[in-house]
């Protein structure tokens, strides 16, 4: 039985070892905020807690961030398998692979802020950015999400 092509991959990830370590990070960052209001961290100097919520096909975020250290905590309200990358906008948009349905993620690696591995329908993970001032993408680059609408983008200033 083949698996549904809504839910894979379009290619092996190249972020194994940097998601596990992404993995220990978050489990920290979910603890340390526990009560932190909307800052991570002692003495205030932490990273602002962004909000994300991922579902089929659809981002939701907050359209301006602040510059510096951002916690985006990512909620997925599935009903599918989702991932998330964030990309500085390049200025001439984001490049499609062969297939026509997914993004280059070679391509853009210089300008990739993070990403997390995709994660199962009520999973909850933060990822922890340091972001400069200019356009971003958030994005699932899964299998048909993005054009399905699974982007949006935000303003860091």
């Amino acid at each position: 039985m083949s698996a549904d092509p809504r839910f894979v991959r379009s290619r092996p990830s190249r972020r194994t070892l940097s998601c596990a370590l992404s993995l220990a990070g978050a489990t920290a960052v979910v603890a340390i905020s526990a009560g932190c209001g909307d800052q991570l961290g002692a003495g205030g100097g932490g990273a602002t807690v962004v909000q994300v919520t991922e579902r089929d096909f659809r981002i939701s975020a907050p359209k301006r961030l602040p510059a510096g250290d951002v916690a985006l905590r990512v909620h997925n309200n599935g009903p599918g398998s989702h991932e998330l990358i964030v990309v500085r906008l390049p200025d001439r948009g984001l490049p499609f692979r062969a297939d026509g349905l997914t993004i280059n993620e070679d391509a853009v690696a210089k300008v990739e802020a993070g990403a997390l591995e995709p994660a199962h329908a009520g999973a909850v993970r933060t990822l922890r950015l340091h972001l400069t001032p200019g356009r971003y993408v958030l994005l699932c680059n899964m299998y048909g999400h993005y054009l399905g609408g699974m982007h949006t983008t935000v303003v860091v200033s």
